[in-house]
């Protein structure tokens, strides 16, 4: 990799070592800066800049051209005397907003439905990189609409940041570098969390804080975010689950059983890995970032599920789309209507086809059963039994949406689903078993790991913590050389880089 220069095959991530090199120089000429509140601010974004840069390329201009239009309309809010003039300035910012996020999200889509509802032959084209080649003589291909990373997570924090001035949750307007600084925050920029403007700017005037316990807890979660990562999705994606769901008529009923289950943890430890490397790094560097996740294959219903996965977006949803809609406020139809464009639509913004759409639309049935069942459910849960047949009911309907949300196509979804529910060779099984037994181990280990109570799972983090610093850093090397001994030829980008 050029060290200073963007590689479309070679993008900088947190599992690479050159990362970890960037962000050791960063907290090194950080660390005289770190209470010299405007110094700090301009170096991070800076930073955050070159890692974007490193991450996406081009699109760096895209991220400051979204930061600009943002921070101008929420001045014109801030400024806005009447409620009819902030609702202008909000909608115009939303709307801006949205038709970036369509046009390098949902171009193809859009294009596909109109040419197969009207017999048409549109062509996608970059009309943007058709504009900057003319107009600036570079050499971008037009032929393709190239989606810029983590566009989604930063487009959201802009809506969320219009919306939250108009809604008085700010009681000032930041800085044009401190919007930037927030909107570009590295950690999180690509793949979240979501974080609210009245959650993170607040914290630009305070000094730097890192407690002995707060350095441990952050080297404890990158070790564990890297593990989750490296050891678990990765290994398995590779060794077992992308074999079976690019050609799942070619496997049994029970590979095509344990590709779902593999890919249900694989989806988990890839996320919630960045998740937990992204928070550790923030508070590395005095900022506090919300959690996202919260032992979601622990859940007992689907409401709960999503108290429990992607938090900071089903927060999110709740907040700006669901109580917008209008919520509970207007009748239970109306509530169950608003619950079930709510999961479209974060079907849709997961990606442009339909299989987000079958996978959200699952999910907001899902959601109205839970609501028309509560009061039964709520006795129910009150038996461990009950709330043990009701959690693995609930673990077996996520992985069946999850078989929408990764097969390349619907048709694909539905081949392996009735793979699934074909004849089971019994005599197979142990064939099968001693063949992948190394990725199966891995799920199983998995699993049981995700599923140890909380005591168990603080006991291990507390442990740590209280270890001595040479014992934490010698864990550390280990950890090192053993994620380097699972870590792939090719590089396994974060699967929520693509949303």
């Amino acid at each position: 990799m050029n060290l200073l220069n963007f590689s479309q095959e070679n993008p900088l991530l947190f599992t690479q070592a050159l990362f970890w090199i960037f962000f050791a120089i960063v907290l090194l000429f950080y660390a005289p800066i770190r209470n010299r509140l405007k110094a700090r601010h301009i170096y991070l974004f800076l930073f955050s800049l070159f890692f974007y840069y490193m991450s996406s390329g081009r699109f760096v201009i895209l991220l400051l051209l979204v930061t600009l239009l943002t921070f101008l309309i929420g001045k014109a809010i801030f400024i806005c005397k009447t409620d009819k003039s902030k609702k202008f300035f909000v909608g115009l910012g939303v709307i801006l907003n949205i038709l970036f996020l369509a046009y390098f999200k949902y171009a193809y889509f859009i294009v596909d439905l109109i040419n197969t509802h009207f017999t048409t032959n549109i062509k996608v084209i970059d009309y943007i990189a058709l504009f900057s080649n003319n107009t600036f003589g570079t050499q971008f291909s037009i032929d393709k609409i190239i989606l810029p990373v983590g566009i989604s997570f930063y487009i959201f924090q802009a809506i969320s940041y219009l919306v939250d001035i108009k809604r008085e949750r700010l009681n000032k307007q930041p800085s044009f570098l401190d919007f930037a600084f927030y909107l570009s925050f590295f950690p999180q920029l690509v793949a979240g969390p979501i974080v609210r403007a009245n959650e993170f700017l607040p914290q630009l005037e305070k000094p730097y804080s890192l407690s002995k316990r707060e350095f441990s807890w952050s080297l404890f979660f990158i070790l564990n975010g890297l593990i989750k990562k490296i050891i678990i999705s990765d290994y398995i994606s590779v060794n077992f689950v992308d074999r079976v769901f690019e050609m799942p008529q070619m496997y049994s009923a029970f590979e095509n059983l344990m590709a779902v289950y593999g890919y249900a943890l694989q989806i988990y430890c890839d996320f919630s890995g960045y998740t937990d490397i992204a928070i550790a790094l923030a508070l590395l560097l005095g900022f506090r970032l919300p959690s996202n996740f919260n032992s979601p294959y622990k859940s007992h219903n689907i409401t709960d599920f999503w108290r429990r996965w992607h938090i900071s977006l089903s927060s999110w949803l709740k907040d700006y789309l669901y109580i917008s809609l209008g919520g509970n406020r207007k009748g239970k139809f109306r509530r169950y209507i608003n619950l079930l464009l709510t999961m479209l639509i974060g079907g849709l913004w997961h990606g442009a086809n339909l299989r987000f759409v079958i996978w959200g639309g699952l999910h907001g049935i899902a959601l109205i059963f839970d609501k028309l069942i509560q009061s039964l459910t709520n006795i129910f849960e009150k038996k461990a039994f009950f709330r043990f047949i009701s959690a693995l009911v609930t673990f077996h309907f996520v992985c069946f949406c999850w078989i929408f949300f990764r097969a390349n196509n619907s048709d694909t979804a539905f081949i392996l689903i009735s793979k699934i529910f074909s004849h089971y060779d019994l005599e197979l099984i142990p064939t099968i078993i001693n063949s992948y037994w190394k990725p199966l181990s891995i799920i199983v280990i998995g699993y049981a790991i995700h599923w140890l109570n909380d005591k168990a799972k603080t006991g291990i983090r507390e442990t740590f913590i209280k270890t001595p610093i040479v014992l934490q850093l010698l864990a550390a090397v280990l950890t090192a050389i053993l994620l380097y001994q699972f870590k792939t030829a090719d590089i396994q980008a974060f699967i929520y880089f693509q949303f």
